[in-house]
């Protein structure tokens, strides 16, 4: 859980075109909405300090609960929206959601495979995965960041990890159908390369002790140029 890290803001007045004043200073622009307790609040105009933030969003995924304080008041937050500079990757505007922290909340959680599949050493097997993301509900404080799945009982062709053989706390509720599959194993198929269709063709004509059409009629080419 991350909900005791915070992220130091301040609120912004400044906004539309003059923003990018705010970046070329190292100053983050972004916004909180959501709901302070059961009510919806108005949106918060915030900006932070752009490096501070960067090294906390870079770690954060969408289930990840943080705090913002804003003027000595902190918001329970997850992080909605990230933009980021499309040449350097730098962020340039965040969105965050407060939370009411005794309401239920559905979200997606990544799925990370750890460990090494015993299965993975035979040549003739490979691990493939199939969703990268669980749908759970559950109150914001109880919400995982990540879900790890042990690869190592991938022992053999007949290993599979479904959803329903996930061991998940019981204030977890999973909305993702119990028969999805996380990670399988399954048989290496080579293929056989053709042989290349010129080639073939050629090893042809010189079996028959024939030339090439296209050489036959530049030799006659020649021959009526050698007459004129």
């Amino acid at each position: 859980m991350t909900d005791q890290i915070v992220i130091q803001a301040e609120k912004r007045t400044v906004k539309g075109k003059k923003v990018g004043a705010l970046r070329r200073e190292g100053i983050l622009p972004g916004v909180i909405y959501g709901k302070i307790g059961k009510k919806t609040m108005e949106p918060i105009m915030v900006q932070m300090n752009l490096h501070e933030a960067s090294l906390i969003i870079r770690t954060l995924t969408g289930s990840s609960l943080v705090r913002i304080e804003v003027e000595g008041e902190q918001y329970p937050v997850v992080l909605r929206e990230v933009q980021r500079d499309i040449i350097y990757g730098t962020l340039r505007h965040v969105d965050f959601m407060a939370l009411d922290l005794t309401q239920k909340l559905q979200t997606a959680v990544p799925i990370e495979l750890v460990g090494v599949a015993p299965a993975s050493f035979n040549l003739a097997a490979v691990v493939v995965t199939g969703i990268s993301e669980l749908e759970i509900e559950c109150l914001p404080q109880d919400m995982p960041e990540r879900i790890e799945v042990d690869a190592s009982v991938l022992v053999d062709m007949d290993s599979v990890i479904l959803v329903k053989d996930l061991n998940l706390p019981d204030n977890i509720d999973v909305l993702t159908p119990e028969d999805e599959m996380i990670a399988g194993v399954t048989y290496v198929v080579i293929e056989e390369e053709p042989e290349e269709e010129e080639e073939s063709e050629l090893a042809d004509l010189l079996e028959e002790g024939a030339e090439p059409e296209v050489i036959e009629k530049g030799k006659q080419g020649e021959e009526e140029e050698e007459e004129e």
